[in-house]
């Protein structure tokens, strides 16, 4: 047995993408446009402290920075590199009581993103380019080189250093906004999901393409997945997206999903049945001798083999193969009924927030056939005639039950989507969606 375990382990923990997303250039100046206050707040903050005071002069310095405007802030993507990130900052300078002067601080950085030791996604600066200028003036001080200063007061309250080291910040979503991407996150209190970035993300004229792998945790332990048939890679598009972000699900996502609840005993169901032992007696003679008192009926299912989903242009298969105990309870349940049940749900798939929220719709289709019987021989047409429209009703109810949470989606911390259209496609589901910053409370 540890030699069969040994061989099959590595085939589940073979690190390939089940679902993934592109963060399109709409997105990016979506993040630009709401990163720019953000930007200008920590600008303020750091421009206009008071200067420390220089111990080579009595006098303190007279130029104050009274005031901080971020003119332009936009991300540009570089295809095959990174980002862009271009910043023009317009400084109002005191240089004595009674004058102000305008300056310019122009910055020009290179961003982009790399996996860290521990697995977390970071955002790097690759280079840093400020310039400061007046207003009115083609004279331009460069400053790439921070230690060659010109000396003036204005040099010296402004730490080019500081700011070059420091750029990323201002953007909205610094490192810790990027490690919650990988954040567990609750579908039942004792099942979780976690999105995994295999690697760096890459750079396209389509946007930042990023890979996840899902891992799935039940009672804190990480649960071996099926392995999927076929890596799964970010679908093409077909022309450029209007949209700010367009995630992407592949069909053995769906399957790991519902293995994942499977474990965690999601599809363990009660049914109570409308029917009693008297009533069935009616039907099955043998009822009356076995429960001579009437006693409710109750079903209870677990599952025989791993549920599976699959994904057809527009439309959604959830495929459950369960095995029902049919019994009464008394002080305790005595089962009569063995069936097993084969079960094609419809699924719904729609986002609320960040969470995809999954229903079964309708089911299509339901196999019940007779396993085992303590009550003699059962046709299949009177076990048809007696559970099936129960089963179709209640078992539908339950599912849902066990599916009304939802599966929160890959988001990074403070951003909702909205806009959105979910697609099913053949082995994939698209969701093209926008991109929300939540409104600060309190």
């Amino acid at each position: 047995l540890s030699i069969l375990l040994s061989l099959l382990i590595p085939a589940h923990t073979i690190r390939s993408p089940d679902c993934g997303g592109i963060l399109t250039p709409s997105g990016l100046k979506y993040l630009a446009e709401v990163s720019k206050p953000h930007a200008e707040s920590v600008l303020r903050q750091d421009l206009m402290a008071p200067p420390a005071p220089d111990p080579s002069t009595a006098t303190p310095s007279r130029n104050q920075i009274n005031s901080v405007k971020v003119d332009e802030f936009s991300l540009t993507l570089i295809p095959d590199t990174g980002l862009r990130l271009s910043i023009d900052v317009d400084l109002g300078i005191t240089p004595a009581p009674s004058t102000t002067k305008e300056m310019q601080l122009s910055i020009l950085a290179e961003l982009h993103v790399e996996m860290n030791p521990e697995g977390n996604l970071e955002l790097v600066t690759s280079a840093c380019k400020p310039t400061l200028e007046e207003l009115q003036s083609t004279e331009e001080m460069d400053r790439s080189a921070p230690c060659t200063s010109s000396g003036s007061d204005v040099d010296k309250q402004i730490n080019v250093e500081k700011i070059c080291l420091e750029v990323s910040k201002l953007l909205l979503f610094p490192n810790e906004r990027l490690m919650s991407l990988a954040a567990p996150f609750p579908i039942t209190p004792t099942c979780q999901v976690r999105y995994v970035p295999l690697a760096a993300p890459m750079y396209s004229e389509q946007g930042i393409i990023i890979s996840l792998q899902t891992t799935f945790q039940v009672a804190g332990t990480v649960i071996p997945l099926p392995v999927s048939p076929v890596p799964f890679s970010m679908p093409d598009p077909t022309s450029p997206s209007p949209s700010h972000l367009t995630l992407a699900f592949s069909e053995h996502f769906y399957t790991s999903l519902f293995f994942a609840l499977e474990m965690d005993g999601a599809f363990n169901l009660t049914i109570l049945s409308p029917l009693t032992t008297a009533t069935l007696a009616e039907k099955i003679t043998q009822m009356g001798s076995l429960f001579p008192e009437d006693l409710p009926v109750v079903l209870q299912t677990t599952t025989r083999s791993s549920p599976r989903v699959a994904l057809e242009e527009g439309k959604a298969i959830l495929r459950l193969f369960l095995t029902a105990q049919i019994g009464a309870v008394s002080a305790v349940f005595q089962s009569f009924l063995t069936v097993n049940l084969d079960v094609s749900a419809r699924l719904h798939l729609s986002v609320v927030d960040t969470r995809m929220i999954i229903s079964a719709a309708a089911i299509e289709d339901i196999e019940l056939s007779l396993a085992a019987s303590d009550v003699g021989p059962v046709s299949a047409a009177l076990l048809q005639e007696l559970f099936l429209p129960m089963i179709r009703e209640e078992l539908l109810a339950q599912i849902n039950v066990v599916l009304r949470g939802g599966v929160f989606l890959p988001h990074i911390m403070s951003f909702t989507y909205t806009n959105v259209n979910v697609t099913i496609h053949k082995d994939y589901v698209l969701i093209p969606c926008n991109l929300q910053l939540e409104a600060r409370t309190g």
